[in-house]
């Protein structure tokens, strides 16, 4: 059981641990001490492009059962300069314990790219998954995409603009539903200096999944806290009520004392308790897996 120390330390690190911070921040290795060593097996670094950080990790319900699951590609944040995928081996077990293959895939940052060159690796890692999860257990025609905060975007925009994966020889139809935790989807005008240079003027307004709303995408469940100062709550909002207007599926729940970081951590096992993250994510896929796409 963890210690109330360690509760408060983790209450502290919800409120100061966020955006390009996150991903770096040493309770994220402490979360994932209190993985437990059983319950699902891991294939890692699996080469899904060209580029050196095009790998991902391929999380699976221990034992295997004959029966393919839902799939869940979780792209992880960090302000889109910062993040690896074998820090969010906490989330990938929190999924993997309600039945789901994980896919954690890594993308270019910044500044080695800007956008949307990161938005070509999201789509090519959902494309492999696709193509190759069944051999590990997932079924193609469950998959869902789920982010938190910079990957949320990055998610959203596979959900919502069809060209990305249009252009490699794929389809934004196969994708099941969406998943937001905290996702900037309308964040415009930009607030800060750097996101002046990660988000180019002439292609600025592309970078918005709330431009890009469409009726015939995929369901989608966006998940925000109300005390989140890092991504304001209007993201969300604005986005749900775009897709309801187009007659699209967005279901939204807003928790009213959980921040930008607390909603991700809330997913972490020794964090987990009572709060109701991780239940509402697997009650939205088990809706959106039954039955045909």
């Amino acid at each position: 059981m963890i210690s109330t120390a360690l509760r408060c330390c983790f209450s502290i690190v919800g409120v100061a641990c966020f955006g390009a911070c996150l991903s770096a921040c040493a309770p994220l290795k402490i979360l994932n001490a209190f993985v437990p060593e059983s319950g699902f097996d891991v294939s890692r670094d699996v080469v899904f492009s060209v580029h050196p950080r095009n790998k991902l990790d391929v999380y699976r319900p221990h034992p295997a059962t004959p029966a393919l699951k839902p799939v869940v590609v979780f792209f992880y944040g960090g302000a889109w300069e910062a993040g690896e995928k074998g820090e969010y081996m906490f989330a990938a077990e929190a999924l993997v314990s309600r039945g789901y293959v994980v896919v954690i895939p890594d993308y270019r940052l910044y500044p080695e790219v800007v956008f949307p060159a990161y938005m070509e690796d999201a789509a090519l890692a959902l494309k492999w998954t696709f193509a190759h999860i069944a051999t590990h257990g997932g079924d193609p025609d469950k998959v869902f995409v789920m982010g938190h905060s910079a990957g949320a975007q990055l998610a959203a925009l596979l959900n919502f603009d069809a060209g990305y994966l249009e252009r490699i020889g794929s389809s934004h139809r196969r994708i099941r539903g969406l998943v937001s935790l905290a996702g900037p989807l309308d964040f415009l005008p930009l607030t800060e200096p750097q996101l002046e240079f990660i988000f180019p003027l002439p292609v600025r307004a592309a970078s918005q999944p709330i431009n890009f709303v469409r009726a015939s995408a995929a369901p989608a469940l966006l998940l925000h806290g109300a005390a989140d100062t890092r991504v304001k709550i209007h993201n969300s909002l604005n986005l749900a009520r775009r897709v309801q207007t187009a007659g699209g599926v967005a279901e939204i729940d807003i928790y009213p004392e959980m921040g930008h970081a607390g909603i991700l951590l809330a997913l972490a096992k020794p964090l987990r308790g009572d709060k109701p993250i991780l239940a509402r994510v697997a009650k939205f896929i088990d809706n959106h897996s039954s039955g045909s796409p």
